[in-house]
C-alpha cells in the first residue's frame, strides 16, 4: 500500500512538468513575443539628408509595428549632424552618408547598411544636353555642388579628381537636398547629387550617369549611441533598418547593398 501511494505522488508531481514541456512548442519564445511590446517611447534618429524619403517611410513602418514608439527624425548634412551630436544633442541612432563623419561620433559599433553613388541632376528634358562630367565645366553651365565637408561634396571632389577635371560651382550647399533644390528651382543647370535623390525627384529633374561615379561610392554606416535616452528603442530601430524589410525599402529607392 505504501509503495502505491509513493507511485501516485511521483506521477502527480511529474504531470505539470510534462504539460509545460508539451505546451512550450505551441507558444513563441518569450523574447520574440515581447519584442514589439518592449519598444516604447520616443526614438530620436539623426540621419543624412539623402535618407529622408526612405527613413521617413521606414519610421512609419516601425511605428506601425511598435504602437508604443514614436520616431523623431533630424535630417541634414552628416558633418553638421556629427557636430550636433558631439555638442551634446540627445540622439539614439545616427545614420551617416560617410564613414569619416561617423568616426567623429563613434569609433566602433557602426554597421554599413547601404552604398550610394552620384548622378548629374539636370532640368527635365536635359535642356543643355549634358552627357558627361566634362560637360558641366562648360562656362555656360551653372553648377551646384555640396560643400566639401559634406559627404556628397567630398564624393563629388573625388569624382572630379578621377576625371582630372576642376569644377567651378556657382554655389556650395550644406546638404544634398539643398543642392538638388537649386536644379529644381532652375537656379542652376546641373548638380552632382546621389542617384537616390534624383530617383526621388523624377517629377522635377532628370539624371545623367557618368563612369567616374563608380570610383566615388559612399558607404552609409549606422550606429546606436552610448549616451542614448532610449537604448531599447534605438537598438530596435537599427535592427529594423538592417532587416529584410529595411533593405527592401532602401534598395527600391536606389541604394545598393554593401
Amino acid at each position: 500500500m505504501r509503495r502505491k501511494i509513493v507511485k501516485k505522488l511521483v506521477a502527480l508531481l511529474a504531470a505539470p512538468i510534462l504539460l509545460a514541456g508539451c505546451g512550450g512548442s505551441e507558444q513563441p519564445p518569450a523574447a520574440t513575443a515581447g519584442a514589439g511590446q518592449s519598444v516604447t517611447g520616443e526614438v530620436t534618429v539623426f540621419a543624412a539628408a539623402s535618407l529622408t524619403e526612405t527613413f521617413t517611410q521606414l519610421g512609419k513602418d516601425f511605428e506601425a509595428a511598435n504602437p508604443g514608439a514614436k520616431v523623431k527624425f533630424n535630417f541634414g548634412g552628416s558633418s553638421a549632424l556629427a557636430q550636433q551630436i558631439n555638442q551634446g544633442a540627445p540622439v539614439d541612432v545616427f545614420a551617416s552618408a560617410s564613414p569619416a563623419n561617423m568616426k567623429q561620433v563613434a569609433e566602433t559599433g557602426s554597421v554599413t547598411f547601404v552604398k550610394n553613388k552620384l548622378r548629374i541632376a539636370v532640368g527635365k528634358g536635359n535642356p543643355h544636353k549634358i552627357a558627361t562630367l566634362a560637360d558641366v565645366l562648360n562656362p555656360e553651365i551653372k553648377l551646384a555642388l555640396c560643400a566639401e565637408q559634406v559627404p556628397c561634396g567630398a564624393t563629388a571632389k573625388k569624382a572630379f579628381e578621377v576625371a582630372k577635371l576642376t569644377p567651378k560651382p556657382v554655389t556650395l550647399e550644406q546638404d544634398v537636398k539643398a543642392t538638388l533644390t537649386k536644379v529644381k528651382l532652375g537656379e542652376v543647370d546641373a548638380a552632382l547629387v546621389y542617384k537616390t535623390d534624383v530617383a526621388a525627384a523624377t517629377k522635377d529633374v532628370d539624371g545623367v550617369d557618368f563612369p567616374e561615379a563608380a570610383q566615388a561610392i559612399n558607404d552609409y554606416p549606422i550606429v546606436t549611441l552610448p549616451k542614448t535616452r532610449n537604448a531599447t528603442g534605438g537598438k530596435a530601430f537599427m535592427d529594423f533598418i538592417l532587416s529584410d524589410k529595411g533593405r527592401q525599402v532602401l534598395t527600391k529607392a536606389g541604394f545598393d547593398t554593401p
